[in-house]
């Protein structure tokens, strides 16, 4: 759980650094929202951290500074590119959460929920930021995202 409450502090950066860059109100309001549910997430994940005897990550502040120093860049790039980070992003995360409810022991019915609806809502903010005009990322930059989440997703396990 301490892997996805990291995941979540990265979602909360990404989208206040795209939202104070994006160049139309319209995409500010959007990348508002989607911080928004996504502060549920964090929410929900820290509660189930302190429920299972366990921490958030120490790097934290680290996650936080990387991922809005990403978000930052992608919107400034621009809109169309911003939107496709998110779409990519939010791929690549539905496809961890789908992995992490595989591992999940049946038993674990509210790490379960959490994560379900997790997925759910990350579907959403993909197929919103698609519906708005995301363009495709390149294979190189898909494959850094996949590399940099990897090193995330290690050393948050851990540390």
């Amino acid at each position: 759980m301490r892997v996805n409450h990291v995941g979540e502090i990265c979602a909360q950066a990404l989208y206040d650094a795209q939202g104070r860059f994006a160049r139309t109100a319209e995409l500010r309001r959007q990348f508002a929202q989607a911080g928004r549910e996504e502060e549920d997430h964090l929410a929900w994940t820290a509660e189930r951290l302190m429920e299972l005897g366990s921490r958030p990550s120490l790097l934290n502040p680290f996650w936080y500074a990387g991922a809005y120093m990403l978000g930052a860049v992608a919107a400034r790039v621009g809109d169309a590119q911003s939107l496709g980070f998110v779409v990519e992003t939010e791929r690549q995360v539905e496809e961890h959460l789908a992995g992490h409810l595989d591992k999940l022991p049946p038993e674990d019915l509210r790490s379960r929920a959490i994560v379900a609806q997790m997925k759910l809502d990350e579907i959403a903010h993909g197929a919103a930021a698609r519906e708005l005009g995301a363009a495709e990322m390149p294979p190189p930059v898909r494959n850094a995202m996949r590399a940099a989440a990897k090193v995330m997703t290690s050393v948050a396990y851990y540390i």
